[in-house]
C-alpha cells in the first residue's frame, strides 16, 4: 500500500512563496509513470498543477502555474517537492500529491494514488 503525506501549507501573501513537500512510502514507483501535485477549490473539478517522472528526467506543468511553480524530487528521502513562487489568490486551493500517473496524464482520473491534501491559501 502506497502513502503520501504532504506537507508546507499554509497562508501566504500575494507575491509570496511556499514549498510543498510528499513524502512516499510503500513501495517503488514503476517505469513511466509519475508523481504530481493537483489543486481543488470547492464546487469545482480537481485541477492539475505538475508533475515529475519518479526518474526525475522531465516534468510538466499546468498552463496556469507554468514559470511560477516549480516541481522536483529527492529520490533519496522518497519525496517530491513543489516550489511555489509569485503566488495569486487565484493560487488558493486544496493541493493535493498524486501517485502513480502516467506520465503525460493530467487527468485525476488516471491518478492511482492521493495524499490527503494541504491548504494553501493566498492572501490579497
Amino acid at each position: 500500500q502506497v502513502r503520501l503525506v504532504e506537507s508546507g501549507g499554509g497562508l501566504v501573501q500575494t507575491g509570496g512563496s511556499l514549498r510543498l513537500s510528499c513524502a512516499a512510502s510503500g513501495r517503488t514507483f514503476s517505469r513511466g509513470y509519475a508523481m504530481g501535485w493537483f489543486r481543488q477549490v470547492p464546487g469545482k473539478e480537481r485541477e492539475f498543477v505538475a508533475a515529475i517522472m519518479w526518474s526525475g528526467i522531465s516534468t510538466y506543468y499546468g498552463d496556469s502555474v507554468a514559470g511560477r511553480f516549480t516541481i522536483s524530487r529527492d529520490s533519496a528521502k522518497n519525496t517530491v517537492y513543489l516550489q511555489m513562487n509569485s503566488l495569486k489568490p487565484e493560487d488558493t486551493a486544496v493541493y493535493y500529491c498524486a501517485a502513480d500517473l502516467p506520465y503525460g496524464s493530467k487527468l485525476d482520473k488516471t491518478v492511482k494514488y492521493w495524499g490527503q491534501g494541504t491548504q494553501v491559501t493566498v492572501s490579497s
